[in-house]
């Protein structure tokens, strides 16, 4: 006889975000004891796709190219979002360091991320695009998202250069 209880928390993830893709991941992450990345990873395959960590900087100066975006950082305690252009950066001191002149700036462990998934899926009853960097644990070290035009439609450029940079990575196998 089978318990429902002893099912795979996976498959579980997989049933309810087949059904309901655009819900809050962090707390259904939490909820059955994924990390995040399990979590966006049990979302149906065509919407994301994840590229080896070792791919951050190229990633990361690519994005600063794009205009304005929206960065987030969500930890259990806050919901941090910054929109505005991502800062060119460079390596130094074992960071990656994000260039002044910005609103943003700051010192990112660049050999920390493991992990960077291109994710496409609604949210609150819009489509969202961003590109996800996740640490050895499979949480987010941070979310940057394609900005929005002034109708809160994603902009057509940015999605455009998210499909190129997206493209120009092979697809990583599993981390976990």
């Amino acid at each position: 006889m089978t318990n429902s209880r002893s099912t795979e928390p996976h498959d579980l993830v997989r049933k309810e975000l087949a059904e309901n893709p655009g819900g809050i991941l962090e707390s259904t992450a939490s909820q059955h004891g994924l990390s995040l990345q399990d979590t966006v990873e049990c979302l149906p395959a065509a919407m994301w796709k994840r590229i080896s960590g070792a791919h951050f900087i190229d990633v990361m100066q690519d994005i600063s190219q794009w205009g304005s975006v929206t960065i987030i950082s969500h930890t259990r305690d806050a919901i941090l979002e910054f929109e505005g252009p991502l800062p060119t950066g460079s390596m130094g001191h074992g960071f990656y360091n994000l260039s002044g002149g910005s609103a943003l700036s700051g010192h990112l462990r660049a050999d920390n991320c493991k992990a960077i998934v291109f994710l496409r899926r609604p949210f609150m009853g819009k489509d969202t695009a961003s590109v996800q960097f996740f640490n050895a644990d499979g949480e987010a070290m941070f979310k940057i998202f394609v900005g929005r035009d002034e109708t809160k439609r994603l902009k057509a450029d940015q999605v455009e250069k998210f499909s190129q940079l997206e493209g120009r990575f092979p697809a990583a196998g599993s981390m976990h």
